[in-house]
């Protein structure tokens, strides 16, 4: 796997549990104090409410658990440090807060300081889109202090979009925190931004300024001297370029910058570029001649300028000694050209950065002769395509000085940062990490120092919509602990200015945990905060940053997590997805078609009933056959009809035997867990076209990004789903588009992402799903039957693929009985209404549907032997989207479906043997067939 070095950058993260966010009990969350004392402009105060608070965070939709019994009749307000300490004990072991500094935060706590304004500052970065935290006190020991970090803004996630909008005061924070507003200028600054561009003789005059300070230089240097045109985003346009006659007045052009002007006709470009026939370098990056002229105009420059060796950053096949030069510091503005100093030859060259060049061979320049004292050299991003391997390899170990080396892995030298080394073992580093250290972990790996993701927008995006791109770089999360709805509570934050900027590294020099502080032992009294300690002894003017995937090593993806935060190498993954790909396409096909056979009937010879335990009620409402009869003792069953896992201590506490009849076979994990269903399939039948690719993030993210780059470069929509593996009801379950956001919400818990249905089948413009039944009565061979009676789940609001509609439930999901409004519709009249708006005929679109079905259990019992047992029967819920080609889509297998409304309602059989089910006799022929070898409303797949 890979590993990236980042000394340097990003928001935080904390994992205490592998597949949950840090655990919390909490009643409310209280949000947006804001220390008055830091030392940045302060931003603007969400307004508070009657009650003196500011806008409260998202109130538990439950009540919450009891406080832990340590709890129990504490005082008002805690004002003992032991009882403190008592009360909090849990949430201070794992927040992970060094015993030695309890007290100082219980002070804290109680008297709400914050203090960081006094030891910390906050500075821009990356070009004032971001902000880092520096050290302002003389210096900061080692578990020395303990800061309180307030939580500016709260939610879960459904509800980001709708606060942002609604909450006075909360997008204009949140945009300034995350520096998304930069282009928004204040009221006085307007007219110059509107006039700016206008002021056509303002930019001429500074064109001309340039031009008379370039010829003076090159008199004092002498008539025949180079010249060096730096004439960036100075709005010269194509009349403009004719007028400056360059070639005239500087007959000796070496280097022109004419980067980001308004250059657009392609014959007037050359026609001008090309009579400078001594140009060593021209940039035209970033005009809009570039996307009309494509690669002729490239091609037409570089033919009409033999001597051209950088065109638009990269090097060109002439490329020697100028170009060389140019990387290494040696010519520039001051020095054009060696022919100007006798000093300028390449042997001073000690660091070389070669970087996104372009390269693909090296220039014979490029030898140990020409540069005896290269020590640091950089090749990252160049194919090097028309050189081997070996040949580089050569090459470079011809180089005695050379210490450190940064080159792209997997690339040009191959996959494994220690072969590299075996082949240079002079090297004192690569890519910035010690070879001594490669070698000790002995992994073939790649080290590479990262670039960070800034935000992107559009001058036209609302504030809002700025934040929800941009928060995925800020964001941290928490589960509520609620024992009624324990998988849906997962809180997401932001910390206040100081939190955020804390920026990350490798070795961070401090730690952050949330803590919910109950000032009154109670949970309604409950607020939550993020605590800030130094794990390491700070300086004055150092960086405070801090590890965000703290605790996530190699075995956890913590390379291809870092992908959230910075911009990693693509050709990795996109290798990796390659080899994924070609790891599917050569898979046998495992399922084979087996023997029939028809299970017996298990009704005693001497036509007595058998007894039925079951928990569900509407198996205790509705199975009214003579033939079963409930018990409410287990052991005396027949049959165990039952929602709980039947595993073997479960046996042994109830004291079942070996001979009951039990409603789930063994293993059935491979079906109705979403990431062992996917795992199942792709191992039986490769990429079936009815499986959206699928991808397990706890151990495939590295292919998932490979996926992503690969869409992105290709064009290709790239919207994506992730779901939990065994969760129903579209519990935190997420439609987005956005790659960090992906990688985010593997904190929640361990998910499958999967392709996005970007164009779904439509029914009078909203989406839908079709549930169906399958009735299992052996796995070896597979004898399955397809209940007759299915229903339709209906979206409630018009299907769009419009960003903000990715947080609208009711345009996304049709899962309607938990949430929503529920719009019933009887199967008959929807399948007709179906067949008549998209003219097809619904028999056709069932076969495909009833073929996909078998094929998914056929997977199952080929890759799964062991999931065979006699004494197993089972019914399953089958979950199926259709496509825009009316192609069925597997979603999901669920374990004992909810099947509420097959008992509730009346329907006609539209495939099958046609006529009424009545919904009160659903288990009756459910049970009939399994049990009694009947079929009755279903049909033999």
């Amino acid at each position: 796997m890979v590993l990236y070095r980042c000394e340097t950058l990003k928001p935080c993260y904390q994992d205490w549990n592998h597949y949950r966010p840090p655990l919390i009990y909490a009643a409310k969350i209280i949000r947006g104090r804001q220390p008055s004392d830091l030392k940045v402009g302060n931003p603007p105060l969400l307004p508070s409410d009657s009650l003196g608070h500011f806008p409260r965070g998202i109130h538990c939709s439950t009540p919450p658990p009891p406080p832990p019994p340590a709890a129990m009749g504490s005082p008002s307000v805690i004002r003992d440090f032991d009882i403190f300490e008592k009360v909090h004990a849990i949430l201070l072991a794992a927040s992970g807060i060094p015993p030695a500094l309890h007290r100082q935060l219980f002070c804290k706590l109680s008297s709400e300081t914050f203090d960081g304004g006094e030891f910390f500052s906050i500075e821009p970065c990356e070009g004032g889109r971001k902000r880092r935290l520096v050290l302002s006190a003389k210096f900061l020991a080692k578990e020395s202090d303990v800061f309180l970090i307030d939580h500016a803004w709260s939610f879960r996630l459904p509800d980001a979009l709708k606060q942002l909008r609604e909450v006075p005061g909360l997008a204009e924070r949140m945009a300034a925190l995350m520096c998304v507003d930069l282009d928004l200028k204040s009221d006085t600054e307007e007219p110059k931004l509107e006039n700016e561009g206008d002021d056509k003789s303002g930019n001429e005059g500074n064109v001309w300024k340039v031009l008379e300070e370039e010829m003076d230089r090159v008199k004092e240097r002498g008539s025949d001297a180079p010249a060096w045109l730096e004439l960036e985003e100075m709005g010269i346009d194509d009349e403009t370029l004719q007028s400056l006659d360059l070639s005239t007045k500087f007959p000796n052009l070496v280097a022109l910058n004419l980067w980001g002007n308004k250059l657009q006709d392609v014959e007037t470009v050359l026609q001008e570029v090309t009579k400078c026939r001594k140009l060593k370098a021209l940039w035209l990056n970033e005009n809009p001649v570039l996307q009309s002229g494509g690669d002729a105009i490239t091609k037409a420059i570089i033919d009409g300028i033999p001597g051209l060796e950088i065109y638009n950053s990269c090097f060109t096949i002439n490329s020697g000694e100028w170009a060389l030069g140019f990387c290494g510091g040696i010519f520039g503005a001051d020095n054009p050209d060696c022919s100007s100093n006798t000093n300028g030859s390449l042997e001073g060259i000690a660091a070389l950065d070669l970087s996104d060049r372009s390269i693909h061979y090296l220039p014979k320049a490029f030898s140990p002769v020409s540069m005896p004292s290269l020590s640091h050299l950089n090749l990252q991003g160049n194919p090097l395509d028309q050189i081997s391997a070996g040949d580089l390899f050569g090459i470079l170990s011809a180089f005695t000085c050379l210490q450190d080396l940064e080159v792209d892995i997997p690339g040009p030298l191959g996959n494994s940062a220690v072969k590299i080394l075996e082949y240079l073992p002079n090297l004192f580093s690569l890519n910035g990490v010690s070879a001594s250290r490669i070698i000790e972990d002995g992994k073939h790996v790649i080290y590479s120092a990262l670039q960070p993701r800034l935000p992107e927008w559009k001058p036209t995006e609302p504030l809002a919509d700025r934040v929800i791109g941009a928060m995925w770089l800020y964001l941290m999360t928490y589960r509520l602990a609620d024992e009624e709805k324990i998988d849906e509570t997962s809180v997401w934050y932001v910390m206040d200015e100081l939190g955020s900027a804390l920026q990350h590294s490798d070795e961070a020099n401090f730690r952050v945990a949330p803590f919910l502080f109950m000032p009154e032992g109670k949970l309604e009294s409950a607020v939550s905060f993020s605590v800030l300690w130094p794990t390491r002894d700070v300086h004055y003017g150092e960086e405070c940053t801090r590890d965000f995937l703290l605790g996530i090593g190699e075995d956890k993806q913590r390379s291809a997590r870092l992908t959230a935060w910075f911009h990693t190498p693509e050709n990795y993954f996109m290798r990796e997805f390659k080899k994924y790909c070609q790891q599917l396409e050569s898979r046998e096909f495992l399922v084979s078609v087996m023997e029939a056979l028809t299970t017996r009937s298990i009704r005693p010879s001497d036509g007595r009933a058998r007894l039925v335990y079951t928990d569900i009620p509407q198996v205790e409402e509705f199975l009214t056959r003579p033939e079963f009869i409930l018990t409410t003792d287990p052991k005396d069953a027949d049959i165990i009809w039952t929602s709980m896992q039947i595993d073997p201590e479960v046996r042994k506490a109830l004291g079942l035997s070996d001979n009951q009849y039990i409603n789930q076979f063994p293993f059935e994990a491979c079906l109705v867990m979403k990431h062992h269903l996917a795992e199942t399939i792709y191992k039986a039948q490769g990429s079936p076209e009815w499986l959206q690719p699928t991808y397990n993030l706890e151990i495939q993210l590295s292919q998932l990004i490979g996926d992503y780059y690969a869409r992105k470069q290709d064009g290709r929509d790239n919207l994506w789903i992730l779901k939990p593996w065994n969760m129903a009801r579209t519990i935190d379950t997420t439609v987005t588009g956005d790659l960090s956001a992906i990688i985010r919400l593997m904190e929640t818990g361990p998910k499958i992402c999967q392709k996005y249905i970007e164009r779904p089948a439509l029914f009078k413009g909203k989406k839908f799903d079709l549930r169906y039944i399958v009735l299992v009565c052996s796995m070896n061979p597979v004898e399955i039957f397809l209940a007759e009676v299915f229903w339709v789940r209906l979206a409630n609001n018009p299907y769009t693929l419009d960003k903000d509609s990715l947080f609208e439930y009711e345009t996304h999901f049709t899962v309607m009985n938990y949430r929503g409004r529920l719009n019933h519709m009887n199967t008959p009249d929807f399948v007709r209404e179906f067949e008549e708006e998209h003219q097809v005929k619904w028999l056709d679109i069932h076969r495909r549907i009833q073929n996909m079905i078998r094929s998914i259990f056929d997977s199952a019992a080929a890759v799964h032997p062991e999931m065979h047992s006699p004494f197993s029967r089972a019914m399953y819920g089958v979950d199926v989207m259709l496509d825009h080609q009316y192609m069925p889509k597997i979603l999901e297998v669920t374990y004992c479906p909810d099947c509420t409304r097959a008992c509730k309602y009346d329907t006609e059989a539209i495939v099958g043997s046609g006529g009424v089910i009545r919904g009160r006799d659903f288990f009756n022929f459910v049970f009939g067939c399994l049990f009694l070898n009947e079929s009755t409303h279903v049909t033999k797949l």
